[in-house]
């Protein structure tokens, strides 16, 4: 089975463009379902055979995730081993994506985590400018912000891309697919001043957020970041590149954007998937009638 997983890991990278994190988060989830069968088949004196897997494997495979899981890792987890299936099914491997006959469990319903308005302009302003670092990481901050990325996107974004003219900077999202979103005056000023002194890093690439060294930056290097500023300003969340990008989303809407326009800007397939953002609207809804309505202002 470790051979056909790195067929297909070598797919998700050739064909489907997937990040180095989503390849290494597929290959993890997989390897774990490898050794639950191959300790199975073992209990019966038999060799793994990816071939001879049937349904109720999967299913037994499902129900052990249960003990040390939550439903929305678990539902992950299936994710991996249904695209793993259809995998071996388009190289003949197997005859059935049985994967697909298993259920997921029903996602755990939770409102996005975000900061309020005085807390990110409390993290943003954090950063000192005493060096290029600091020009780097607030320009992260300020650009996380602005535009709502993903940390895969904005590790991501080259020199190329970044349009401060125009006020705009193309991404790469899931699914390779590009996009293009706007920047504010706020995000473009930072970045401005972080470019005057980003060769102060000896770059040895095109991308536009660098480390120490000169190299690009990984997604693990800028939730560091992240959290480093959240902890010097105090904000008591547990803060993350994601949930600067809830935080985007929720003011926006909060400020009476367009969830459609909302769902182009965070490179949504489904608008089901934004609609998380709306508990806010009807938040600002309920204080509006409070505060307004007749009725609800008698004690």
């Amino acid at each position: 089975m470790i051979e056909h997983v790195k067929r297909f890991k070598n797919f998700l990278t050739s064909e489907r463009n997937y990040s180095e994190h989503t390849v290494r988060a597929y290959a993890t989830d997989l390897l774990e379902f490898a050794s639950f069968l191959e300790k199975r088949q073992a209990a019966v004196g038999e060799k793994l055979d990816i071939s001879g897997v049937e349904e109720i494997d999967i299913r037994a495979y499902v129900a052990w995730l249960y003990r040390k899981n939550s439903r929305t890792s678990i539902s992950r987890k299936l994710t991996s081993v249904r695209s793993f299936f259809e995998f071996l099914l388009r190289e003949g491997v197997v005859q059935n994506n049985l994967a697909k006959l298993v259920p997921k469990p029903k996602g755990e319903k939770r409102l996005p985590s975000f900061l309020t308005v005085d807390e990110i302009f409390k993290l943003v302003d954090t950063p000192k400018k005493d060096g290029v670092l600091d020009f780097r990481d607030r320009a992260m901050l300020e650009l996380f912000y602005s535009s709502g990325l993903r940390v895969s996107e904005l590790v991501g974004i080259k020199l190329e891309d970044l349009n401060l003219a125009g006020s705009m900077v193309k991404v790469l999202g899931k699914g390779g697919k590009e996009r293009v979103v706007p920047l504010g005056s706020k995000a473009v000023e930072a970045l401005r001043l972080y470019l005057q002194k980003r060769e102060e890093l000896n770059s040895r690439g095109d991308y536009l957020f660098l480390n120490s060294r000169g190299c690009g930056l990984t997604s693990r290097s800028v939730g560091r970041i992240v959290k480093k500023y959240a902890v010097i300003c105090g904000v008591p969340k547990n803060v993350s590149p994601h949930v600067l990008r809830h935080t985007f989303a929720t003011h926006l809407l909060g400020g009476g954007a367009d969830l459609r326009a909302i769902q182009e800007m965070l490179g949504h397939k489904s608008l089901s998937t934004t609609q998380r953002y709306t508990h806010t609207s009807i938040e600002k809804i309920m204080d509006v009638y409070d505060k307004a309505h007749p009725r609800a202002r008698l004690k």
